[in-house]
């Protein structure tokens, strides 16, 4: 007998979800082949595993796709081959693309202010990586960083005063975590150790997805206490849901109990999403489309 579709208000493993979270929809890429036979197609899914949907594919890399805070935007780069990375904005409703970044050089780490009017990103266009402000309306861009380091993957705080970043001012290859205030316009570490990269914030602000080292990770601000979750093999970081209490990563040797997305329960292989809880309860893996290597994972409302 064939057995019902899951569904996001009836499947177990997301039935205690908040809603802001089951109702969502996370975002990531799915690679397969290797070099110039590389193939990227990015998808969105709901967390029950249902519902997969393919926004874009292409012969080269997507990277780090990232939603607009209704969940009706999402922003990526995209590289075909002999190109440089440009950033595309997909629009959920019409399901149209729009080319918004086009700069010679890497157009990186795309990130949505909250109110959906601004765009930050990194880009080499002057030379080394900087963070730059684009105004979505006209296209009017402004340069945040300028030191001859490497400041990349910037990310909004909910509250659209501030953004965390990775840079490496101090010591080339070692980053580290800052946060930038637009009032002031200085840049402030955040208390991490080793090597850290890739923060997200939480809409509450209370707690910050990053890569610890190796692993994906998730750090209590107001305490430091940090919650490594996994070595993924990818070096790729978690990332929060919109409630804040789950986290999601992707992995190459996902080991937990349960399994959704058109696998039985308990199979154990990679190129999955992890769903993790962060108070405690169960987690999870959904299934890659083909078998490919997931990355990048980002949960929208």
């Amino acid at each position: 007998m064939k057995k019902p579709t899951s569904t996001v208000n009836s499947n177990p493993l997301t039935a205690a979800m908040p809603a802001i979270d089951r109702q969502g929809h996370i975002a990531y890429v799915e690679e397969q082949g290797s070099g110039s036979a590389k193939v990227s197609t990015l998808y969105s899914i709901r967390p029950d595993g249902s519902d997969r949907q393919l926004i874009d594919q292409i012969t080269g890399y997507i990277y780090a796709p990232a939603w607009s805070a209704d969940g009706q935007l999402l922003a990526y780069s995209k590289q075909a081959p002999r190109e440089h990375p440009k950033i595309y904005i997909y629009d959920k409703s019409s399901k149209t693309r729009n080319l918004v970044v086009n700069a010679e050089g890497s157009n990186l780490s795309a990130s949505f202010s909250p109110d959906g009017q601004y765009l930050l990103y990194s880009s080499t266009v002057g030379g080394n990586a900087d963070i730059y402000k684009m105004r979505l309306s006209d296209g009017t861009t402004e340069q945040l960083t300028t030191l001859p380091s490497t400041e990349v993957q910037p990310s909004y705080a909910a509250d659209g005063k501030s953004f965390v970043y990775t840079s490496d001012k101090i010591r080339a290859g070692r980053p580290r975590i800052y946060r930038y205030h637009f009032a002031t316009g200085k840049a402030v570490p955040v208390p991490t150790n080793g090597y850290v990269a890739s923060p997200q914030l939480s809409i509450d602000g209370q707690r910050m997805a990053y890569l610890n080292g190796r692993k994906a990770a998730v750090m209590t601000l107001t305490t430091g206490q940090v919650v490594s979750l996994a070595e993924t093999g990818l070096d790729e970081p978690a990332r929060l849901s919109p409630s804040g209490n789950y986290a999601v990563y992707p992995t190459r040797f996902s080991k937990v109990s349960g399994q959704v997305g058109g696998q039985s329960l308990g199979r154990q292989k990679g190129g999955d999403l992890v769903i993790h809880s962060l108070l405690g309860h169960t987690s999870y893996a959904i299934n890659s489309q083909n078998g490919g290597v997931v990355r990048s994972p980002i949960w929208g409302r």
